[in-house]
């Protein structure tokens, strides 16, 4: 099996991180090698988040290099266009529609782009835009984005939905289990 490799991208907060530990144990669950890398940033202040997820076979690096990424999941739009570079042609961008202002754009410095998403669609042929959060709140939870967004990509995955399915069980607080639930399968419909 060819390592299929896997870039997340959000802003702190979001739950970038959980998301990608979701994807790193299922892959552990199903049998694969995997290796995880993130970069917080300036993450606790909602900033930038990026992760990698590398699953295969034999994995011997977490770096997902630019251009070499069959999947990128992104929890909102810049961000999503911020990293589109990691994708390898043909490669599919998975995103939240919801935008959240950068820092930059909330002191003025910057202004947030009106056209965000037709930028996205002329640079990628394969994207896919999703409202998570009205999903998640639609599941209980408007913080289970990361599971809708997990669920988004789940028949994209070299894993199966009942091995992440479970992994989601494992990893979530009690009383989240149920919403977590919802998220995922209400991320797969969409």
């Amino acid at each position: 099996m060819p390592i299929f490799n896997i870039v997340i991208a959000g802003v702190g907060g979001q739950g970038v991180l959980m998301a990608s530990k979701v994807l790193a144990e299922s892959a552990l669950a199903g049998g694969l090698d995997v290796k995880q890398n993130e970069v917080h940033g300036m993450a606790q202040r909602g900033g930038s988040v990026i992760s990698f997820v590398r699953m295969g076979e034999k994995v011997a690096s977490p770096v997902v290099m630019p251009g070499t990424a069959d999947l990128l999941i992104s929890f909102e739009p810049l961000e999503a266009l911020r990293y589109l570079h990691y994708l390898k042609p043909g490669g599919r961008l998975v995103y939240n529609q919801v935008s959240i202002n950068p820092s930059t754009v909330a002191a003025g410095l910057a202004v947030y782009p009106d056209d965000v998403e037709e930028q996205i669609a002329a640079a990628c042929d394969n994207a896919l835009g999703v409202d998570a959060l009205a999903i998640a709140r639609e599941a209980g939870n408007g913080k289970a984005v990361n599971m809708v967004m997990v669920g988004t990509v789940l028949k994209d995955l070299p894993v199966t939905e009942e091995v992440i399915t479970e992994v989601v069980k494992q990893v979530s607080k009690e009383k989240g289990v149920e919403v977590n639930l919802r998220a995922l399968a209400g991320g797969a419909a969409a």
